[in-house]
């Protein structure tokens, strides 16, 4: 098939990229030219801002059609907007990269399944924004103008990206793993988090390009291994060969409201975050095939080769958040302890 990938260097999209030539397609991709492409084949490449929507949709026009579009990089509604005249009449097939984090928080069921109730709070800009988008391709698919899926991922990680924790994506992460010291949890870890490498993602998206009994559905392809943040840590540790690491949990909403970083606790990571994969299974052959462990040690692996893991002793926000919150603790336990 001739498909066009809007992106194609980040995470995701690498390793869709690296599966589609394994494969025998004709793959193109659209991006700014900023970041250096992680793949090798026969892979044409064009260079241009899909935000500047006059020159992104003169150049598609002038490319011609394609069986198949993947768009990973589509975060706001006139963004798919312009998607839905751009591609309309000029493929078989438009795959939108969205997210499990369009749902509400909390659930109110677990698993949640693709039809549950849309973020509602444009607090959480991200999601709010993809649910938008969401909106604007089922009803452009509604009308006949474009054939869509939409494939929502949840935490996604792997070769060539990080390892996600309380403060976000910094590898300073590791080496506090590594060194034994006191790692920062949001609440008391215990909830529930789901996590997918990305070559397991990826093969979703594959799947999916050309099949037409997907079009029109969304579909979740998330980590079936669910486990605590304490738990997730551990593993990490594990992975490591580290000694099991000291938690210091924190609130979630008093974390991020001191650390602007810890943003996403509050809105995220303090809920239960579940998934039913069973359409994606049944309809595109989605697959779990690696475990956490290993798909750390391989992401940990692929960043001490290229030097991308940061010392700790450098990187001190984790201690001094970490200390302003035991002092606090011992103000409150002496102030009701000595009464």
């Amino acid at each position: 098939m001739k498909i066009l990938i809007i992106g194609g260097t980040g995470l995701i999209s690498t390793a869709i990229t690296r599966q589609l030539l394994a494969r025998g397609d004709a793959v193109t991709l659209y991006n700014r030219g900023q970041t250096p492409l992680r793949v090798d084949g026969p892979v044409r490449s064009m260079t241009g801002d899909r935000t500047d929507f006059a020159a992104f949709e003169s150049q598609i026009a002038a490319a011609g059609a394609f069986d198949c579009v993947i768009d990973m990089v589509c975060y706001h509604p006139d963004e798919a907007e312009s998607a839905v005249r751009t591609f309309a009449g000029r493929t078989g097939h438009y795959i939108f990269c969205s997210t499990v984090d369009v749902y509400t928080k909390p659930a109110a069921h677990y698993p949640i399944r693709e039809d549950a109730e849309r973020q509602p709070d444009p607090a959480f800009g991200y999601a709010f924004d993809k649910a938008a988008c969401e909106a604007v391709l089922f009803a452009a698919h509604a009308r006949g103008e474009l054939p869509v899926t939409i494939i929502r991922p949840a935490h996604t990680y792997g070769e060539g990206g990080a390892i996600l924790h309380s403060l976000g994506w910094a590898t300073h992460y590791i080496d506090r793993i590594r060194r034994g010291r006191p790692i920062l949890v949001h609440g008391d870890g215990t909830s529930l988090w789901a996590s997918c490498h990305v070559d397991d993602v990826a093969a979703a998206f594959v799947n999916t390009a050309g099949r037409p009994t997907t079009q029109g559905k969304a579909y979740h392809v998330a980590g079936e291994a669910w486990q605590s943040w304490n738990q997730y840590h551990q593993r990490v540790a594990e992975a490591l060969s580290a000694p099991p690491p000291t938690f210091v949990h924190i609130p979630s909403d008093l974390l991020a409201r001191a650390v602007p970083e810890a943003n996403w606790c509050r809105l995220n990571f303090q809920f239960d975050n579940i998934f039913d994969n069973q359409a994606a299974r049944q309809e595109i052959g989605f697959r779990y095939t690696i475990p956490w462990v290993e798909g750390v040690r391989r992401t940990v692996a692929w960043l001490d080769d290229h030097q991308r893991v940061e010392p700790s002793s450098g990187a001190d926000l984790e201690d001094r958040v970490i200390a302003a919150w035991q002092q606090a603790e011992e103000t409150m336990i002496g102030r009701f302890t000595n009464v």
